[in-house]
């Protein structure tokens, strides 16, 4: 028998049991996951729910069983690389497990603006909320609240809750890699410092030529764009006394690379040039991008893993993620100053 909606109303629970020849509370134990119902059994209700397209209201469902099957994200505002692509990584590991996402951009980091936002999550009976806002105003407010479901934020390691990746190790890795080619003299482009991994990436600058007594300048504080590396380039090269620079993110060494161009600096020849992130495009700048990469995907599984685990009344351990140096022809050793 083929089920007809009616052009005003949907299918529902009870449509999918007629058609199946089960009752009601059946099809809702397999649409749960119940393992109190045969596997045969289930496999014809799935391929009844399948031919029919039916898909459950979460509404009804969550009122149903006191459970939304949805992670809230707060997130700032934001088309940068490694947001974007944590979100995506997160939303295909939340659906592997079983869960939808509800996502709340925020307007600003003001407690106001904060507070809405998860309000606005809340009122979709969210399970839990991932912090993707790695400014630390909007992380300080968050820590400041007090919210019922659990909260995992992507942020510095060592915090409560949070999971991360190893910014100052990455950089590091980066500033590492120049020095063991035998630069000494190495500029930083920093992003935005109220930034947390912008932070977390200066301070693994600094570290790393202070372990290797090389010499320590002061970082230019950006804001991610290309054409602040631009600019920077422009000014840093009109009288350079330096061999290397350590741009805090992929687009800013884009936008370096082409003031080199401009200024007839060849790289590497003149200077060498490391980034971070690893966006796709890094592989075809010219000359291809030394950089750091990410692993979002992992990230977005472990995140997963561990609100999992805190709604289960557990903990997990949080080892942040270690980024990855990829060498590609942007680097080489140094000329002479």
């Amino acid at each position: 028998m083929a089920v007809e909606s009616e052009p005003s109303r949907a299918l529902n629970i009870r449509d999918v049991a007629r058609e199946a020849g089960v009752s009601y509370q059946t099809v809702s134990r397999v649409l749960n996951g119940s393992d109190r119902i045969r596997e045969t059994t289930r496999a014809h209700v799935q391929s009844v729910i399948d031919r029919l397209g039916y898909r459950p209201n979460p509404v009804a469902r969550a009122l149903s069983t006191n459970r939304s099957r949805t992670i809230g994200v707060l997130t700032a505002q934001s088309a940068l690389y490694g947001p974007a692509t944590a979100i995506a990584a997160i939303e295909f590991a939340a659906r592997d497990a079983g869960y939808r996402l509800s996502i709340a951009n925020l307007r600003s980091g003001e407690t106001e603006a904060v507070r809405a936002s998860i309000d606005d999550l809340l009122s979709h009976a969210v399970e839990a909320i991932i912090v993707i806002a790695p400014q630390q105003q909007v992380l300080g407010e968050v820590g400041e609240m007090s919210v019922d479901v659990p909260i995992v934020a992507l942020g510095p390691s060592g915090e409560r809750h949070s999971m991360a990746m190893d910014q100052i190790a990455g950089a590091r890795a980066a500033v590492g890699h120049l020095a063991d080619l035998g630069h000494e003299y190495i500029v930083h482009l920093a992003g935005p410092q109220d930034w947390t991994e912008a932070e977390a990436r200066m301070v693994g600058y600094l570290r790393e030529l202070d372990a290797r007594d090389l010499r320590v300048r002061a970082p230019l504080l950006g804001d991610w764009t290309a054409q602040f590396g631009y600019e920077a380039g422009r000014s840093l090269l009109r009288m350079p006394d330096f061999t290397a620079v350590f741009a805090g993110n992929d687009s800013m060494a884009l936008g370096f690379l082409h003031a080199c161009r401009e200024l007839g600096v060849r790289v590497p020849e003149d200077i060498s040039v490391v980034g971070f992130d690893d966006i796709p495009e890094a592989a075809h700048f010219f000359p291809p991008l030394t950089t750091v990469r990410q692993d979002f995907s992992e990230l977005g599984r472990r995140t997963i893993r561990m609100l999992l685990a805190q709604l289960n009344g557990e903990e997990l351990p949080q080892e942040p993620l270690i980024p990855q140096l990829i060498v590609r022809s942007s680097t080489a050793a140094p000329r002479s100053l």
